[in-house]
């Protein structure tokens, strides 16, 4: 397509779970739904239309090892891109991505800066790796490095009790969280376990990634104070093999992942009947592939979401949470289209039919 060159996307247009259209027209790079008067070029894609997908849990910059170069890089971002995910929250990266914003063929990408780890007690060379004394302080640098976001690693493993454990006492965790909201810098942490959710809740956290230690007792918690969760079920599905690798050193760790992954659906679907906000995030970029946005959600309709919401996860609902448009007027446009109603089908998103990013069609 030329500069001038107008799009014409006919079928139906999902702007949102019911508000279904006819047709619309990119135009500039943007999303109009009035013809234009006088275009020269037009190119007409018939379909579903859907806001570009959002992998709202990914790393880009990132492997099992720790950063990675720039074309490794470009590879992971542009496979996020031929899956659908347009819009990519990066859950921490020690790499700088920001050459990626420059790019009008990669998708638009949210950053939480480095992850921030207790001394020893995350994976090696994805992390700051620091003591309590210093957890404000870091804090407030990777709210002035992110995009309105900053990854604390909230438990993990301590050798010591063999087992996970809170990372962060109680009062250096709070008083974290006010600055990062004092710098505007919304706040989320790595969590598996189950003590050490309501602390971070009662701190003020916004969002915890995972959540597989969730029950009865914090799910009302979360609900009250619109906590959200990205469960990142694609991940938790290696629990198991996880669980195998480390189960002669940590034998109590190893149980304990394994009773998470049995009772993962049941924890995520608790959640999302109580009202908790759920959303669509894969984890890609450490050990798992990038591109697995269609498989997240399918797990989320495994895990009893309907179909729309288990939808809205990776697109109407996760956009608006994260403060990005969708298919509305003037709105660039970031769109994929697909064969059939993803609405009746959540699978149908494994394979995009089109791929239109910054107006342009570029898969």
């Amino acid at each position: 397509m030329s500069d001038g060159a107008v799009l014409h996307l006919k079928g139906r247009v999902l702007v949102g779970p019911e508000d279904v259209r006819d047709e619309l027209w990119v135009v500039g790079g943007r999303v109009a739904y009035d013809r234009p008067v006088a275009a020269r070029e037009v190119t007409t894609v018939e379909g579903w239309v859907l806001p570009g997908l959002v992998d709202a849990h990914c790393h880009v910059g990132l492997d099992a090892d720790g950063p990675v170069d720039d074309p490794t890089s470009e590879k992971q971002a542009l496979t996020e891109r031929d899956a659908g995910a347009l819009l990519l929250r990066d859950a921490g990266s020690p790499s700088d991505t920001r050459w990626i914003d420059d790019r009008e063929d990669l998708p638009r990408i949210i950053r939480a800066g480095r992850h921030i780890a207790r001394t020893r007690r995350y994976i090696r060379n994805y992390a700051h790796e620091i003591e309590p004394a210093d957890l404000v302080a870091y804090v407030a640098q990777e709210a002035r490095r992110g995009d309105g976001w900053v990854k604390l690693v909230g438990d993990w493993i301590d050798r010591s009790t063999g087992d996970l454990e809170a990372c962060w006492p109680r009062g250096a965790v709070a008083a974290a969280i006010a600055e990062a909201h004092r710098l505007g810098a919304r706040v989320t942490a790595h969590c598996f376990a189950e003590d050490t959710l309501a602390p971070l809740v009662e701190a003020g956290i916004d969002c915890i990634e995972h959540a597989t230690g969730l029950t009865e007792e914090t799910i009302p918690l979360f609900a009250e104070r619109g906590v959200a969760i990205v469960p990142t079920l694609v991940n938790i599905a290696t629990f198991p093999q996880l669980a195998s690798g480390g189960e002669a050193k940590f034998p109590r760790w190893a149980d304990h992942m394994r009773r998470l992954h049995e009772r993962r659906y049941d924890t995520v679907r608790a959640a999302y009947d109580a009202g908790v906000p759920v959303f669509a995030g894969t984890d890609a970029g450490g050990s798992l592939a990038h591109g697995l946005v269609a498989q997240e959600v399918a797990e989320l309709r495994k895990a009893g979401l309907p179909a729309v919401a288990a939808l809205s996860a990776t697109t109407w609902g996760a956009r608006d949470w994260l403060g990005r448009p969708g298919l509305t007027e003037g709105a660039p446009a970031d769109l994929v289209v697909y064969e059939a109603d993803p609405r009746q089908d959540v699978r149908v998103l494994a394979a995009p039919r089109r791929v239109v990013l910054r107006g342009r069609v570029i898969g």
